[in-house]
């Protein structure tokens, strides 16, 4: 459809906003037995059909170095047969979570009898644009139905194949479990025109979630004419604070930084307490040149590191999804904290110590979505944190913030039952 005219165009995004409005209708009567079964029958079928999966990511694969894709950008692209069997395990952890949609979140009775109760409900229509992750095809999918949300799908030229295959599958076990074929659309176009013409569609779409790089984000804040959940990069910091287990500290670094580069909950940042900087620096950078992390630091970390390249100021606040990590030698801990709360992105920051004083006076005083104590900051995602499965991670302060799972795809109303009651 890239070839269309602008009007085709429009005319196109407004019949799949319009058809997923009158789904998202039918979603939000829809029994948890109903979703829970569209659920498992997905994750079924996908492990049925891996080999069609796998032959659709070859082509996306194969377009890597037609679009310059990174060595990060095309391992987060790739599905192999473990990544299929994560995938439709996702959903399987989805079916089991309880069902948000009905939940009565607070309830009271008034003097004059009427019964007050605070009751969650679906959004309404998600419209997810997200890049080079086909395994996100799924999740949000599965999220999105079970919190019942319908769901638009702009999956980047990057993975249009991949994430093509898995919307058929799942568009097929929908027919078949009573979930309304429409609930789940992918965007048959690569053209980025499409995004600005959905951002315009208010009248049917409830939320948009940007899942990418910051400059497609900020794109999406600045059209969308509904809200916006989104985190424009992940500045991730460490703090190892004078009170330390230094090996700990190590294992934990060498995790949050080389796990997964390229991904938002890594390890950019390391600020280091003065007191242990000289026990710290030089074994970590041992560890570390197994990994070919180049290291930026202040003058402080070339000291004890001779192999760093001096940092500029703009290395503070890079998010870098790859093999480099900024060094930051400080007095105090409220140093690490300013340094965070001015460099940072809100997303991710972790504190190693002993102290639980100082554990709990990081924990208050850093503004970000997740904080984490004697933790790698890889654990600020839904799966790790009990959701099943994330959409995003917010740094948003309204409507919801960090991992967004099922009850962050919700709203509420309030229902009241009275009994004939007149306002006086």
């Amino acid at each position: 459809m890239s070839s269309d005219s602008g009007n085709d165009l429009a005319s196109y995004c407004s019949g799949v906003s319009s058809r997923a409005r009158a789904a998202s209708r039918l979603l939000a009567g829809l029994s948890g037995e109903k979703k829970n079964r569209w659920l498992m029958e997905s994750a079924k079928q996908i492990e049925k059909s891996q080999e069609s999966i796998i032959a659709a990511n070859l082509v996306d694969l194969g377009n890597a170095d037609e679009y310059g894709l990174t060595a990060a950008e095309i391992d987060r692209l790739r599905l192999t047969p473990e990544r299929i069997g994560l995938v439709a395990n996702g959903l399987r952890e989805i079916a089991a979570l309880p069902d948000p949609v009905g939940e009565v979140i607070e309830g009271s009775t008034r003097p004059n009898g009427l019964q007050i109760s605070k009751v969650r409900v679906p959004l309404g229509v998600i419209f997810f644009i997200y890049e080079s992750r086909p395994n996100v095809t799924a999740d949000a999918a599965g999220i999105a139905i079970k919190s019942g949300n319908a769901i638009i799908l702009r999956s980047g030229k990057e993975a249009i194949n991949s994430s093509r295959a898995i919307v058929e599958i799942m568009q097929l076990t929908a027919a078949d479990s009573g979930v309304p074929i429409d609930a789940v659309q992918l965007v048959n176009t690569t053209d980025r025109a499409a995004v600005g013409h959905f951002l315009k569609l208010s009248q049917w779409i409830d939320l948009v979630i940007p899942r990418g790089g910051e400059s497609l984000i900020r794109r999406v804040v600045s059209e969308a004419t509904m809200p916006v959940l989104k985190h424009y990069d992940g500045n991730c910091h460490v703090y190892v604070d004078k009170h330390a287990d230094l090996a700990m500290s190590i294992r934990v670094i060498e995790n949050a930084k080389c796990q997964r580069m390229g991904v938002c909950n890594a390890l950019e940042s390391l600020i280091v307490h003065r007191d242990v900087a000289k026990d710290l620096l030089p074994a970590l950078a041992k560890q570390l040149e197994i990994h070919k992390i180049e290291i930026r630091g202040d003058e402080e970390t070339r000291s004890l590191i001779p192999s760093a390249i001096l940092a500029s100021h703009d290395d503070w606040s890079r998010e870098y999804l790859g093999p480099i990590l900024s060094v930051c030698i400080v007095a105090s801990m409220d140093a690490a904290i300013e340094h965070i709360n001015r460099y940072g992105s809100r997303h991710t920051d972790a504190i190693m110590t002993s102290d639980l004083a100082a554990a709990r006076r990081f924990v208050t005083l850093v503004d970000s979505s997740a904080v984490i104590v004697n933790a790698s900051t890889r654990f600020n995602d839904g799966g790790q944190l009990g959701l099943g499965a994330e959409i995003g991670i917010s740094t948003d302060k309204f409507h919801a913030r960090g991992p967004c799972g099922l009850r962050e795809l919700t709203t509420t109303k309030y229902v009241v039952y009275g009994d004939g009651h007149i306002r006086n």
